[in-house]
């Protein structure tokens, strides 16, 4: 009876483990999708809207969202596989889509102040900056509460640049207000800021990321 009693201890044991990373595997997963449902409705919005403008502000936090968006894609599959290391390396990929974000906005931003161009429809501007705030704040908070309950700190970088991200959109709304007194150079410039923070967002990321590393 007692080696009954032994045996089915350990066994029942093992499959709470396996039930907990099943769950945890879903909980991720569903932090990931929402997040990425999220930021890839706000980055056609803005895409949409930067057709219409040409602002190269708008472009960067555009293209920013759509790496930011797509950064779901390796995370989730490293929920999907249940792998702390695949998900230590989505946490790689992530920072790498930040930084390359970077460059392509930096490269644009660039180019436009070579080649300056006309800034139409100020407005809509302004909302798709808003709606970038809007959109980067949601996904920030739904990333951050599963990364600090899933103890993950690819999701927790995830939710640190998302809103950050959030208030770089809002340089799209200054941006707008500066092209509505006249002062059309100040979109290319918020532009390479722009840059510059994603620059630094990314730093901070791979800081996250390599913590998570150390601890885990």
């Amino acid at each position: 009876m007692t080696a009954v009693s032994r045996h089915a201890h350990p066994h029942s044991h093992g499959h709470g483990l396996v039930d907990a990373s099943i769950k945890r595997s879903r909980a991720g997963l569903r932090a990931v999708s929402l997040a990425l449902l999220i930021l890839g409705l706000t980055a056609i919005a803005q895409a949409l809207v930067f057709a219409a403008t040409g602002s190269v502000a708008l472009l960067a936090d555009l293209i920013h969202n759509a790496g930011d968006a797509a950064t779901a894609i390796p995370l989730g599959f490293a929920f999907a596989l249940r792998s702390v290391r695949a998900e230590r390396l989505a946490g790689g990929a992530v920072v790498l889509a930040i930084f390359a974000s970077a460059c392509v906005a930096g490269y644009e931003a660039v180019d436009r102040l070579i080649d300056p161009r006309e800034i139409e429809h100020v407005g809509a501007l302004a909302a798709a900056g808003a709606l970038g705030f809007v959109g980067n704040w949601i996904a920030a908070i739904v990333r951050t509460r599963a990364g600090r309950g899933l103890n993950s700190s690819a999701l927790i970088a995830d939710g640190d640049h998302a809103r950050a991200d959030a208030y770089v959109s809002l340089a799209v709304v200054a941006s707008a207000a500066a092209v509505t007194i006249g002062v059309d150079i100040a979109d290319p410039l918020i532009g390479l800021a722009i840059t510059l923070v994603i620059l630094r967002i990314s730093w901070q990321s791979w800081r996250t990321v390599r913590g998570g590393h150390r601890h885990a």
